[in-house]
């Protein structure tokens, strides 16, 4: 059975009825995830997080953004770059994959490498509960003392509770932007290129590597 929430409340619901009953709950966002954590199970409620895609504040001030958990990673880029802002974690996916999977996946890209994964661009969530207890695990102040309780949740697949509220940084967009191809005779090269700019104290936006077998071959 597939069941559509609207608001927080109605997810509390439906997870408490769950566990009163001993009913299995598996939590979907977009299902672009290549893990499999959001394949229903044939035995268990499937709980679809499609109606939560509401952006529902923009705070440029403090540089942050609080939204549910349907909305897609590039759609708070797109609502934030008028103003010179965008969101780093750039999933493959990005144009489809909602940040609640990208909070449960911790998902990444390839910004991640000077900006972070989801656990270094996520300040706080509101997460509801097996048994329907709803909670707010950090927000728009600076880190709390004491445990790191946001850090168990973004990545923790769903298995803890179910994300329906998510509070992210945003960044200013960069002045330039350029890209680089280089080409090297050997993969042992490159990735020695790769150590010696990392070393060098230049941390790119992003660094990707692809080998012959990788790239279209000249037709002969």
């Amino acid at each position: 059975m597939a069941v559509l929430p609207k608001t927080t409340e109605q997810v509390s619901r439906i997870l408490a009825w769950c566990h009163r009953n001993a009913v299995k709950v598996v939590p979907r966002g977009s299902g672009t995830s290549l893990s499999g954590g959001a394949l229903p199970l044939a035995d268990a409620v499937l709980l679809g997080l499609g109606k939560f895609k509401r952006i529902l504040d923009i705070d440029y001030e403090d540089r942050l953004v609080v939204v549910q958990p349907g909305v897609t990673n590039l759609a708070i880029t797109q609502a934030v770059q008028d103003r010179g802002f965008y969101y780093a974690p750039d999933p493959s996916s990005q144009i489809a994959c909602s940040i609640g999977g990208n909070v449960a996946e911790n998902s990444g890209g390839v910004h991640c490498l000077k900006y972070g994964l989801t656990t270094n661009n996520v300040i706080g969530c509101e997460i509801v509960l097996m048994d329907g207890e709803v909670l707010r695990i950090g927000g728009r102040h600076l880190d709390p003392a004491g445990l790191d309780l946001l850090g168990v949740i973004v990545g923790s697949e769903g298995l803890l509770g179910v994300v329906t509220e998510v509070t992210v940084r945003i960044l200013p967009t960069p002045e330039t932007a350029r890209a680089l191809l280089i080409g090297f005779s050997t993969v042992a090269g490159a990735g020695q290129c790769v150590a010696d700019v990392i070393a060098a104290g230049i941390i790119p936006a992003g660094m990707e590597m692809m080998d012959r077998k990788a790239t279209p071959s000249e037709s002969r």
